[in-house]
């Protein structure tokens, strides 16, 4: 399908140039302005807008007056600055890093490529997520190694995402083509007040010659169970 959201464009163009704006009246709040840091950014605004899809070139002429809306970019320098702010305040380790960089050397085909692994942590008395946890990945006792050096392991959780974390584990090389192979997998959770704990889980995976060169899908997600950490002076009850 060839289906595109054209605020994509839009957006990209404004966040730049506030950036760019920022940067140049020396903005005493404006610690980075690299790359990684203005498309965390785009995303942050894309996020909060109603997309605009187009097929063809007649959509994007139809949507052209759109795109030109005081109102609707007024929105997107208002989101913006929200963004860079939060993303100036909260910046991922290796933000600075270019793009190119980032990417873990590809493992050859076939290989064992892993879903993307996705949970929340919670407080185990309030069940309100929790931030400031550290989560840890481990695949067979090690840590595990991520196919993107911003995917960071160990991970905290911050309040703006609700205690939630993901991870990208790299792809492992396989004998052959459709060999079968089940992986062992554990978190350990930690945070400062809090009794640690761990959790272990299975990944069945097959492998394949015909997998996306270093493409995230995120429809190829596991979703983990919630896991509920409790004030080291409070018994917890699921033990």
């Amino acid at each position: 399908m060839n289906i595109h959201n054209i605020m994509e464009e839009q957006v990209y163009s404004r966040i730049n140039d506030l950036y760019d704006k920022l940067k140049q009246d020396n903005a005493s709040w404006l610690s980075c302005d690299c790359e990684n840091c203005r498309l965390d950014t785009v995303s942050y605004v894309l996020n909060r807008i109603p997309p605009k899809y187009v097929v063809s070139g007649r959509g994007a002429t139809y949507f052209s007056d759109v795109l030109r809306n005081s109102q609707l970019n007024a929105d997107i320098d208002a989101l913006g600055i929200e963004g860079i702010r939060l993303v100036n305040s909260a910046k991922r380790p290796y933000h600075n890093v270019s793009r190119g960089k980032c990417v873990e050397e590809e493992v050859p085909s076939p290989r064992f490529d892993f879903p993307t692994f996705q949970g929340v942590v919670m407080d185990g008395s309030s069940f309100e997520p929790l931030s400031d946890a550290t989560i840890t990945l481990k695949i067979g006792g090690e840590l595990a190694t991520m196919r993107d050096i911003t995917w960071a392991n160990p991970c905290k959780t911050f309040k703006t995402t609700k205690g939630a974390y993901s991870f990208w584990v790299k792809s492992i090389v396989a004998e052959k083509s459709g060999e079968q192979k089940i992986f062992d997998f554990s978190l350990e959770i930690t945070a400062d007040g809090y009794a640690p704990i761990s959790y272990s889980f299975e990944v069945p995976v097959v492998s394949a010659d015909n997998v996306q060169k270093g493409e995230l899908n995120m429809t190829y997600a596991l979703k983990i169970q919630d896991l509920f950490l409790f004030r080291a002076d409070i018994e917890n009850p699921m033990e």
